[in-house]
């Protein structure tokens, strides 16, 4: 390894490459200045218990900072009592296959799935059942047929800006779900991590505010509303479902997850910084999103069709079912483009003739490029086809 090789960060692009599967926070979006001002103003306590082993629940300071932060966007009161800290929800997700989980046992996705959950879940050697959505989100009558075949350790969905497809789950369905999950002692672990990033009309009540029936455990993380190299997210439950997670053996060990930085993120919740990055973020993100779905609108035209997103990081493109999106990655390589085939988010192999694009990562200007160099891409495939 030489000093022009190490790498620093997950990403390595190659240079002239706008790949819009990228689904991160735009590297001139992190708060660095913010950070700085959060840990001077949290150094300058002089407390070095910051530098202790953590409270297995995570630090009683932050979880009441981030309660109240909570409360205000969730618009129920948040007991700081029924938060655990993670470091990131892929973390906690992890951890909660760990705890609520065996090698064999099945559980239900949505289909499409975050495919870096379904790789978590196939970590852990578990059997996955996808169930389909529609335009309302997850179709709950498939998921109380799927419960008179199958006994899942749990469901898990993203209800809120749903990672590929956008979708939110209908305020509705998320009665049903949460009376369905009552009725068959259905374990829901909600990933809601994009549910503070709405970009007009707030979202139904996040599944959050349901931990009261003991079926609910809620995913947040600061990766989307912060900056992902932090590594801090957090699970919202009620005490029994919490207290496994305290118990096991990983937090007897080493105590709490990400004590130092919790105390961090504590003074940017405190100092109202988090609130001011927020604004920030939803008012870029939903320019780009506008500009995005403008320019694939005008580029692809009748080609390709999608919902616009009214939140989260993505879009979901569904091209002519005879194209295989995966097939077209090495041309769009060739063009210096990429993108998510559609492949990726299933269960079961399905979703060949759909791609995810994703608008957080890069500006306007590289935006109009990609989608020019993605209908170069289709266009040459049909001509070939």
């Amino acid at each position: 390894m030489t000093l022009q090789t190490i790498q620093t960060t997950q990403l390595d692009i190659p240079p002239g490459m706008i790949h819009l599967g990228i689904g991160q926070p735009d590297p001139s979006l992190l708060p660095l200045a913010l950070m700085k001002n959060a840990a001077a103003h949290r150094l300058g306590h002089d407390d070095g218990s910051l530098l202790a082993y953590g409270a297995e629940s995570g630090d009683g300071y932050f979880r009441l900072a981030l309660s109240r932060f909570l409360t205000e966007h969730y618009h129920k009161p948040v007991d700081p009592d029924d938060l655990f800290v993670t470091a990131g929800a892929s973390q906690g997700l992890d951890l909660i296959c760990t705890l609520f989980t065996k090698p064999g046992d099945t559980i239900f996705v949505e289909e499409p799935s975050y495919f870096l959950a379904l790789d978590i879940f196939r970590d852990h050697g578990l059997n996955i059942v996808g169930l389909p959505m529609d335009e309302n989100g997850l179709m709950v009558e498939a998921l109380e047929e799927g419960l008179t075949q199958h006994h899942p350790a749990f469901l898990y969905c993203i209800p809120t800006f749903h990672n590929p497809s956008s979708i939110t789950l209908s305020a509705v369905r998320r009665e049903q779900l949460v009376q369905l999950s009552q009725a068959h002692n259905l374990l829901i672990v909600a990933d809601e991590v994009y549910h503070l990033l709405p970009y007009d009309s707030p979202p139904p009540q996040p599944l959050a505010n349901y931990i009261d029936t003991g079926t609910i455990l809620s995913m947040g993380s600061f990766s989307k509303i912060l900056a992902p190299g932090l590594r801090l997210g957090w699970i919202q439950a009620n005490q029994a479902l919490l207290q496994r997670l305290v118990r096991s053996g990983l937090l007897q060990s080493g105590g709490g997850l990400s004590p130092f930085t919790s105390k961090l993120v504590q003074s940017a919740l405190e100092l109202g910084l988090q609130r001011d990055h927020l604004v920030k973020l939803k008012t870029v993100y939903g320019q780009r999103k506008d500009f995005l779905s403008a320019a694939l609108r005008r580029h692809l035209g009748s080609f390709v069709a999608f919902s616009e997103p009214r939140g989260g990081f993505f879009i979901w493109l569904r091209l002519p079912e005879q194209i295989d999106a995966e097939a077209l990655q090495p041309e769009a390589r060739q063009h210096n483009v990429g993108f998510q085939p559609g492949i990726r988010f299933s269960s079961h192999q399905r979703l060949k003739n759909y791609i995810r694009v994703c608008f957080s990562f890069y500006d306007t200007p590289e935006l109009e490029t990609a989608v020019g160099r993605l209908a170069d891409v289709l266009k040459n495939h049909r001509q070939s086809g």
